[in-house]
């Protein structure tokens, strides 16, 4: 249903933390005349864990304003709260998002038996494309392929973010499910080789920076053009190192406020990229050819 470079957008604010549209509709066009092929707004990257409901709803409302239907937009939903994850996956299909993309429970630790019945009941409650989303080095909470399996069975779950960078669950998870979902890395410097084994894109963190050419990678790789996705992908090997230096966005704002397209506000607990960092980030930019 979604395929290529999805961009997991950042939340572009002020230095007093408060949301700055104005640079979202910059990053937007950004992404559509730089070939993005879908924006993921308020995911992690978009610093939703210090977003308030209200927000939250707003800066999908307005990502999916400003897109105007020229990608897909696929709204960040997910809650450790099922409840609170049926209201914000509700208020991203009112909004006119074209799917939820749902992380799994942080902080509450569930059980495969619990995560099943989380996502069963967000997918019964809310008749939009649902992406599962598996992070466990943040939520301490691990979905495994065959929990995959079992939740593939149902139609409105199209497909899952595996952001563990381990290639050997992604072949699990595509020997088990088949064509019934479609497998999406979360981690930029697996993301060639998952595409190559049969994922479908990445929703990706690097593309933020470099749009272009994350999309032309993403494109040889559906392809099963190997050498020319590799040599697309050499450039790019600098920013999905550097780009995680401190936690995510941290790096990553920090570079798109050296382009010009967004001011230097992050909100608490997160903090801007620290000095010794800067050179670092500079020369992955120089070298992917961005800055």
């Amino acid at each position: 249903m979604f395929q290529g470079s999805m961009v997991a957008l950042v939340t572009p604010m002020h230095e007093d933390g408060s949301l700055d549209f104005e640079a979202l509709e910059r990053l937007v066009e950004f992404h559509i005349d730089n070939g993005t092929d879908a924006i993921v707004s308020v995911g992690t990257t978009g610093e939703s864990p210090t977003l308030n409901e209200k927000e939250h709803c707003e800066v999908i409302r307005k990502t999916v304003d400003l897109v105007r239907g020229r990608v897909p937009v696929i709204a960040g939903t997910g809650s450790n709260s099922t409840r609170e994850a049926i209201d914000l996956s509700r208020a991203a299909m009112s909004a006119g998002a074209d799917a939820c993309l749902l992380v799994t429970p942080y902080y509450n630790k569930p059980t495969q038996e619990g995560l099943y019945l989380h996502y069963k009941a967000i997918s019964d409650a809310v008749a939009i494309p649902h992406i599962l989303y598996n992070v466990p080095s943040r939520t301490a909470c691990d979905l495994l392929p065959e929990t995959v399996a079992r939740l593939a069975t149902i139609p409105n779950i199209v497909g899952i973010k595996e952001a563990t960078g381990d290639l050997e669950r992604v072949h699990e998870i595509i020997q088990a499910c088949g064509e019934a979902i479609d497998v999406y890395g979360g981690d930029d410097a697996t993301a060639r080789e998952l595409i190559l084994m049969g994922g479908k894109g990445v929703i990706s963190v690097t593309s933020n920076v470099a749009p272009r050419a994350m999309h032309e990678m993403c494109a040889a790789a559906l392809a099963g053009e190997r050498e020319k996705a590799e040599s697309l992908d050499a450039p790019l090997a600098g920013l999905h190192e550097q780009l995680f230096l401190e936690a995510n966005p941290i790096p990553v704002k920090w570079a798109l406020a050296e382009m010009g397209l967004i001011g230097l506000g992050i909100r608490l607990p997160l903090t801007p990229l620290s000095g010794q960092y800067h050179d670092s980030v500079r020369q992955a930019m120089r070298q992917a050819g961005v800055l």
